[in-house]
């Protein structure tokens, strides 16, 4: 990959010949870089019709990608050894018993190949300089096929399982024992807690839903007593009056179609759930739930430890984690980060010459990100994937509602100070304990600083924006090509702080905070997951515990979530502010001095999120549950995994 450039520069103060080399490597640049809206899985969503080789990972990258999956497979195997082998035809046993030897060779060819490039376990920079690039490109292919092997042995090991799904009896434990060579997440123990389920709406993986309120939707009648019952010393109006009442509304996943998984009928849900922050209080408490939109079907259930209804609760907040799993992958996680910055990559490389202020700036986000989209659209939203299998709806259905939350992304009201004021979640006096929206203004703070300072350097006034043609043609190209709802023409410098914050914060942080939740809190089926299998109960009482696990999905599923999701959540790639090129012998990103000097923007902003890290840990320190997710050294640079 080219680095920046040493001298960038805007294209009205260059000369008529160095203009003409601006267009002509723009021109070679858009001939590897093309829109397409056809992708059959994602249709109408532009995106890159192909990886160009720029855009392929690092040796580094498949080192720590194979790592996790490895690690997977040793898992997989532990669990189809522990209980259910003595089960197994002599067939199957042969199969696991040669996935295993194949799990073996592969970690020791991997090995191998580390050693021979230096690289140590926990460095990003450790390869050696010396390896030729063909060596190493020949070496990258070398790991990309190990990957795809591990991948064939992992779905040959959960087609085993599939098989025999009958004979595994789903309970709690059996979820947590699939766990055999990993850590169980601390969730698996307390996934049943009220006020873990309503800690998650700030939280957890989607912190993106969650609104002020200043009054009941017509739909969804919970009484006073209702409220007075789940909030005791308090009045619903008076809380609704003080901005301390808020919901989770699903109506957006109205477009799910259930689907059919083996014969065996899956369920999608439209709930909605009302918390409120006590008088007083900081954190939030659950109120209500409605485990539908039709309030004459569903009516609303509440809290309760009385034994005739509290499994009734139960299921009706699994029915909640079910609705807020596919409106977080979905909406939150590739439509909101993946999708939305491979468009902006894509508009990017058409429009901005590689000798552009905003190219240097923006391309280092965008490292690894049409690569892992490529691969999602063929192997996890793809027809048979993981998200066609685990997932409530068909797979079409899922699909249509990803690009629906792409096309109607708004780009602007997605800015982090106007999302929160746009949701009424802003106000720290209505609702005190919101780590996510405390830690990620932290970062936008940050970055927005680096912005200024990166772009103050080369725009000495806004007329100098409006006279860039490039930047005017990018702008464009967003909004016209990349379809991005809200973007419109950039005429200051203030403006385009904005615009650079907002792409760069949602490549790095806010797909830190809504992938990274993946591994800690949806690897456990029965405390979110994506498909329910049973009906939304339209009564609270009579279920019980055998009932609410009947909810979950089968054992051979729940692994299949179990492994996707500690491989999405487990790599972690490059932090932001470690600008570097993605090839041995990885040299400095940024190559002009006005960005790199001892006192300049880029040491300034690398100083900031220091600043940013020591307090995070120190507000984690004082908070009840640690919110890691947002603290810079967790937060990679680009949207790669």
């Amino acid at each position: 990959m080219k680095r920046g450039a040493v001298d960038p520069s805007l294209p009205q103060n260059d000369t008529i010949e160095q203009r003409q080399q601006r267009r002509a490597q723009i021109a070679k640049t858009c001939a590897a870089y093309q829109w397409t809206t056809d992708i059959a899985s994602l249709p109408g969503v532009p995106l890159a019709t192909h990886v160009p080789s720029d855009d392929k990972p690092s040796i580094v990258w498949w080192f720590h990608v194979l790592e996790v999956g490895l690690a997977i497979i040793e898992n997989v195997i532990a669990v189809e050894l522990h209980p259910i082998l003595a089960g197994l035809d002599d067939a199957a046993r042969q199969i696991v018993s040669k996935s295993q030897t194949q799990a073996q060779e592969i970690s020791s060819s991997v090995a191998a190949l580390c050693e021979k490039h230096g690289h140590v376990k926990n460095g990003l920079d450790a390869l050696e300089a010396g390896v030729a690039e063909a060596e190493q490109s020949s070496d990258i292919s070398a790991l990309q096929k190990f990957a795809g092997e591990v991948h064939d042995i992992f779905l040959i090991l959960i087609d085993i399982l599939k098989a025999e799904e009958a004979a595994n009896i789903k309970s709690i434990e059996a979820y947590r024992d699939q766990f055999r060579t990993m850590k169980a997440p601390g969730i698996a123990y307390t996934f049943q807690d009220d006020d873990e389920f309503a800690r998650l709406r700030v939280a957890g993986p989607n912190p993106m839903l969650i609104t002020g309120i200043a009054e009941l939707p017509e739909n969804f009648p919970v009484s006073a007593a209702q409220y007075a019952a789940a909030i005791p010393g308090d009045d619903l109006q008076q809380a609704l009056a003080d901005g301390r009442v808020f919901l989770n509304d699903y109506k957006d996943l109205e477009i799910l179609v259930a689907g059919v998984w083996q014969g065996h009928a899956k369920y999608v849900y439209q709930p909605m759930a009302l918390f409120a922050v006590p008088p007083g209080g900081s954190a939030l408490k659950a109120v209500a739930i409605q485990c539908g939109q039709d309030s004459s079907q569903y009516p609303v259930m509440t809290p309760t430890v009385a034994e005739k209804d509290k499994w009734g609760w139960e299921i009706a907040k699994f029915v909640v984690q079910v609705a807020d799993c596919n409106y977080h992958e979905l909406f939150v996680h590739l439509a909101g980060t993946h999708l939305v910055s491979e468009a902006i990559a894509v508009a990017t490389r058409r429009n901005l010459a590689n000798i552009h202020p905003l190219w240097s700036l923006l391309v280092p986000h965008f490292e690894g990100t049409l690569f892992i989209n490529n691969l999602a659209v063929k192997t996890l939203i793809n027809q048979g994937g993981p998200i066609d299998q685990f997932f409530g709806g068909t797979i079409t259905s899922s699909q249509l509602t990803a690009v629906q939350g792409r096309l109607s992304f708004n780009f602007y009201d997605k800015m982090v100070p106007h999302d929160m004021a746009r949701r009424h979640v802003g106000d720290a006096s209505k609702l005190p304990d919101f780590p996510y929206r405390d830690d990620a203004l932290l970062v936008w703070n940050a970055i927005h600083e680096w912005a200024e300072q990166y772009i103050d350097i080369y725009y000495t006034d806004d007329d100098a924006v409006t006279a860039d043609s490039e930047l005017a043609l990018w702008a464009t190209s967003i909004a016209a090509e990349g379809l991005m709802e809200g973007f419109e023409a950039i005429s200051s410098r203030a403006q385009l702080v904005d615009v650079c914050t907002m792409i760069i914060f949602t490549a790095s942080a806010q797909h830190a905070a809504v992938n990274f939740p993946q591994k800690q809190v949806m690897t456990f089926a029965p405390a979110i997951t994506g498909g329910g299998w049973s009906a939304a109960p339209m009564q609270q009482d009579g279920h019980d515990k055998q009932e609410w696990i009947g909810y979950m999905p089968p054992m051979s599923l729940s692994l299949l979530q179990l492994s996707s999701l500690v491989l999405l959540g487990s790599v972690y790639y490059r932090p932001l502010g470690d600008y570097k090129t993605n090839r041995a012998p990885y040299k400095s990103w940024f190559q002009d001095p006005r960005i790199t000097g001892d006192e300049g923007p880029l040491s300034r902003f690398q100083a900031g999120l220091r600043a940013v890290e020591e307090r995070i840990i120190a507000r984690n320190k004082r908070r009840m549950h640690p919110y890691t997710y947002l603290q810079p050294s967790l937060i990679p640079t680009s949207t790669n995994i």
